[in-house]
């Protein structure tokens, strides 16, 4: 290979070197590190929602009727949106709070003893009203009916509330079960109505003789309309069981979890708290303990033996 032969190949090579190096000096973009700017805060659609629960107690309405101004205002001291889930059932929102889709739930009492020895789904905090943190179960009649009792009811239409409701099912099952028969056998028909409040019109309408309900949906409905007092009569109360509690999952983080905890337990000491608290009937929420529940556990026991 000639000498012009070796001059034309270190031309190309120079050439192809050079465009595969460094820009040059005068095209570099120079950076400065003295001068820092913080990141951005993030998008309000980057900051996951506050999720929260509630077990369909009253009807799904009436729940996000009662729920909203809570939610709303535990995002506000949050800095976060909230996200109010629910479902048909008792069962449906346990098994949210087991595959942690949720922060935090208001089960009923039957749906927490079942999903702490479940999966060990934990006490929060309880609502105390009136001074109380208990309620109980009440079985009302139409107005006009001749019934004083569960045994007056053999042959009737019953309304229950859920499945897994104490109230509404456990409670009414126990009280057949102490006349030596089963709902099957007792009743002439059962159906359930997933709401108290549903279960109390379905007793006012007359599409039911009777009906088990929570006595704090009870309270609440008859302030709400007065009237109502005309058409139900209460024939019948249990023992006082413990309150609906709120819960959280097993896995929340500590720290999430005592922040729920003080921001619930202090809400009654906020003017905005108070307000939203007022507006559902609560006095404040209190601490309290899985011991609380033990009459709701032996109740279920007795339901589940049968008569």
């Amino acid at each position: 290979m000639g000498n012009r032969s070796h001059r034309l190949i270190g031309a190309l090579i120079a050439v192809v070197l050079t465009s595969c190096g460094s820009p040059r000096a005068d095209q570099a973009r120079f950076v400065d590190l003295s001068q820092r700017q913080p990141l951005p805060a993030a998008a309000e659609t980057d900051v996951v929602p506050l999720r929260i629960a509630v077990a369909s107690i009253i009807s799904p309405e009436g729940t996000v009727d009662s729920y909203r101004g809570l939610a709303d205002y535990l995002g506000a001291q949050l800095g976060r949106s909230t996200e109010l889930i629910q479902r048909r059932t008792y069962a449906e929102v346990n098994e949210l709070v087991a595959q942690q889709s949720v922060d935090l739930a208001f089960v009923c009492t039957s749906a927490y003893v079942t999903g702490h020895d479940e999966f060990g789904m934990e006490l929060l905090v309880a609502p105390e009203i009136a001074g109380q943190a208990v309620y109980h179960s009440q079985l009302i009649v139409p107005s006009d009916s001749r019934a004083a009792s569960m045994a007056d009811l053999h042959g009737t239409v019953f309304a229950f509330t859920d499945p897994m409701s104490n109230t509404g099912r456990a409670y009414p099952t126990y009280l057949v079960h102490q006349l030596g028969e089963t709902p099957a056998t007792f009743f002439q028909r059962t159906f359930f109505t997933y709401g108290h409040d549903r279960a109390i019109e379905a007793v006012a309408n007359g599409i039911a003789d009777g009906a088990a309900v929570d006595s704090l949906v009870l309270d609440f409905a008859l302030k709400r309309d007065p009237a109502l007092r005309e058409r139900i009569s209460i024939v019948h109360e249990s023992p006082a069981f413990g309150i609906p509690p709120v819960v959280v999952p097993p896995d929340l983080p500590p720290r999430r979890k005592v922040e729920l905890r003080e921001l619930l337990l202090n809400m009654a000491t906020d003017p905005s708290g108070e307000e939203v608290l007022a507006q559902m009937g609560i006095d404040h929420f209190v601490e309290t303990d899985d011991g609380e529940y033990d009459g709701v556990r032996s109740l279920l026991a007795a339901a589940e033996a049968g008569p």
